[in-house]
């Protein structure tokens, strides 16, 4: 699978490289020079092929949005996005519509490791259209840790549930 990742700090940065681990293509871009492996949001999208998968790993927010809406006008019917920052449950629904209306897929994905992610895996709550989740297992199962699926994955339901389920983890 070839997956566009932005936002390389230390969550999505051994993202990249756990994902790459697993044999998956990961074009990295981040404002910070040093870790980036494109200078720009538009050419990590000329380096995949479509159907496109971004990755959005940036703070909650304004960062996020911003973000959403430059890939809005950078990606094309039939890509994905997925947001696996800490946003609102409630933002999910902004986000889906903006990319919706140009057919963008959105699935927002709570994102539990730490830095230990990268040796251990990430605990992935997903919400989205299935197909989407579908389309991006790839990409989970090589996050997420060894084992069992359901012991490192969840498809909570439509969009704004993975958010909303990792708001209940970090409550608990």
């Amino acid at each position: 699978m070839e997956l566009g990742l932005v936002g390389l700090g230390r969550m999505g940065g051994n993202m990249r490289e756990r994902v790459r681990r697993a044999g998956h293509t990961v074009v990295g871009f981040d404002h910070h020079p040093e870790r980036r492996d494109v200078a720009s949001l538009e050419e990590m999208v000329s380096k995949l092929a479509a159907p496109r998968a971004v990755w959005v790993m940036v703070p909650h927010g304004d960062p996020t949005r911003q973000t959403i809406e430059q890939l809005a006008e950078q990606l094309a019917d039939g890509d994905i996005v997925v947001d696996g920052g800490n946003s609102r449950w409630t933002d999910d629904q902004k986000h889906a519509e903006i990319l919706g209306e140009r057919g963008i897929g959105y699935v927002d994905c709570g994102v539990s490791g730490g830095v230990w992610g990268l040796e251990n895996g990430y605990g992935l709550m997903a919400g989205g259209a299935a197909e989407h989740v579908e389309r991006l297992m790839p990409s989970f199962d090589a996050a997420r840790p060894e084992g069992p699926r359901d012991e490192g994955f969840v498809h909570a339901g439509g969009v704004g549930t993975g958010h909303f389920t990792k708001m209940v983890h970090n409550g608990i």
